[in-house]
């Protein structure tokens, strides 16, 4: 029965990925004909009005208003000479669609042509260059390998957005792997049958460098969790904020709990008596 509830786990575990990976995955973008074609020709006109005026009509405002004529920024980041956008030029098309912080998202405001020309605007400008104007061609490439709404919910434990579904799987797949383990546990350290009295237990060589190795290792997670901890926190706390890497957390946590779990369990394998009490017939305990 153990090896059943690790089984059934594993392939709830397989459908829930696949829930959020569903959920989570890149929406295709478009890449009309008619925008790639102005593109080149859009970004030093259009883009720079868009830029300095805004579209009124759509409720969309100026750019400059944040982050000022020349790109110097002001209430907006500085996006004069930001090698961050010229390393990947996708990311301002992200930022202007979906928008970021106290930055507005404009996707549903502007049209497709009016976004690429702000966008090369920005990347042509203000001492900014790129070899080739930003394309939709680049930016469906860009979100098949990294997308923002994918980060956002992998980055956290429980995302925010999650629905019963997901909950009911989770929650059951943590039930059946502590059943599962529990059982495996308990065959591996006591057998499948129970024989009364105490049993006295001898530590093997292997026993001992089973023990070593495991505290060994509980104490090199340990160090390694707070370094990353402490690394979380800086980049918390840097002018531009990095999102901490909970993926290294929770693996370095989930590992200390295991290799302690499994110290423990040596221990009382290999180097702690036992006693097992039965009941006798008169239905009465021996102690």
């Amino acid at each position: 029965m153990p090896w059943v509830a690790i089984v059934c786990a594993a392939i709830m575990w397989i459908i829930l990925l696949f829930l959020f990976n569903k959920e989570t995955a890149p929406e295709p973008v478009a890449v009309d004909p008619a925008v790639v074609a102005s593109i080149s020709k859009d970004y030093p006109t259009l883009g720079k009005q868009v830029f300095e005026q805004g579209v009124a009509s759509a409720g969309a405002i100026a750019c400059a208003g944040c982050h000022g004529l020349q790109g110097q920024g002001g209430a907006g980041p500085k996006l004069s000479g930001d090698e961050k956008l010229l390393k990947d030029p996708v990311y301002i098309h992200s930022i202007v669609v979906k928008g970021k912080g106290g930055m507005p998202a404009f996707g549903g405001k502007l049209s497709d042509r009016e976004i690429y020309a702000v966008a090369n605007y920005v990347l042509h400008s203000w001492g900014n260059n790129i070899a080739e104007p930003l394309t939709p061609a680049q930016v469906a490439e860009g979100q098949s390998k990294v997308d923002p709404a994918v980060l956002k919910n992998r980055s956290r434990f429980v995302p925010e957005d999650i629905k019963l579904p997901e909950i009911f799987l989770a929650t059951f797949i943590m039930v059946l792997l502590s059943y599962g383990l529990i059982g495996l546990y308990s065959v591996w350290a006591e057998g499948v049958e129970l024989h009364p009295g105490i049993h006295k237990v001898r530590a093997t060589p292997v026993a001992m460098l089973s023990m070593v190795v495991t505290l060994i290792l509980s104490v090199v997670f340990s160090v390694l969790f707070v370094r990353q901890m402490m690394v979380d926190y800086a980049g918390w706390a840097a002018r531009e904020p990095v999102m901490p890497n909970v993926t290294a957390e929770g693996f370095y946590a989930a590992m200390i709990v295991l290799t302690l779990a499994a110290a423990v369990g040596l221990y009382k394998k290999f180097f702690m008596d036992g006693e097992v009490l039965v009941e006798d017939a008169s239905g009465e305990f021996p102690w």
